[in-house]
């Protein structure tokens, strides 16, 4: 089938890794760090969005919703330190780790007093830098309201388990990933476009049909058997979870 090739194709470039998808935003002006460190990210999982300066980073940064920002202290336009001050101040919760060649105790304790989660010296070990990712996502706000209810629908995101009238569904890790964004989403109607980025960290392609072909497998496990359908299709548009 036509969308079993596309799955194939788009599970060769992303190396068969299917990870919960979560945001990051990396604000670094070096270009080789910014280039390792989000073809790293997105390697493991991860949509990711960069910028090179201050002030183009502010504008990501107060314009889309990120589980965790990477922000380099040291940066043309705005620095680092007042980027994050702002940040805070606007009421931002987003989990931010700091890097910056600079290792004084004096600038680390400056950075966490504006609000830093973590902080990190240059050079460093990509290794080490996702940990720290995940171990302030386990800790963050961006599960903190866990499980997830729509509905009678509930998910377990740290566990990794649907249940539906308390009975247990159970999901590929790519269509947990599609049911998780769909969920955190609900009741707003997401293009193909937007999922196809969001859940396969892929731009839109219109020959393929992988969106509806796990949207499908996705109805037949988390609305067959039920009064209510979640799941649906919003003609010409997209996809939408709610209740009827």
């Amino acid at each position: 089938m036509p969308g079993e090739s596309d799955e194939a194709r788009i599970e060769a470039l992303r190396g068969g890794k299917v990870l919960q998808i979560m945001r990051a935003l990396l604000i670094e002006d070096d270009q080789g760090i910014r280039k390792s460190v989000s073809h790293g990210l997105r390697e493991s999982g991860f949509v990711v969005d960069t910028a090179a300066d201050g002030t183009q980073g502010m504008t990501l940064a107060t314009s889309e919703p990120y589980d965790v920002m990477i922000l380099d202290l040291m940066l043309p336009g705005r620095d680092g330190f007042s980027l994050l001050k702002d940040l805070r101040s606007r009421g931002s919760k987003t989990p931010v780790i700091c890097l910056t060649a600079r290792d004084a105790v004096e600038d680390r304790i400056r950075g966490l007093d504006l609000g830093a989660d973590d902080y990190m010296a240059k050079p460093f070990s990509f290794a080490e830098l996702l940990a720290r990712i995940r171990a302030l996502l386990r800790r963050g706000s961006s599960l903190a309201h866990n499980p997830i209810v729509v509905g009678d629908l509930s998910i377990d995101v740290l566990a990794r388990q649907v249940h539906r009238q308390e009975q247990r569904i159970e999901l590929s890790a790519r269509e947990f990933a599609l049911l998780d964004y769909l969920a955190r989403n609900a009741g707003q109607v997401l293009s193909r476009s937007m999922i196809l980025e969001r859940v396969w960290n892929m731009t839109h392609d219109p020959l393929t049909n992988v969106v509806d072909v796990h949207i499908n497998r996705l109805r037949k496990k988390v609305d067959h058997g039920f009064a209510k359908p979640l799941i649906h299709t919003i003609r010409g548009v997209g996809y939408v979870l709610r209740e009827s």
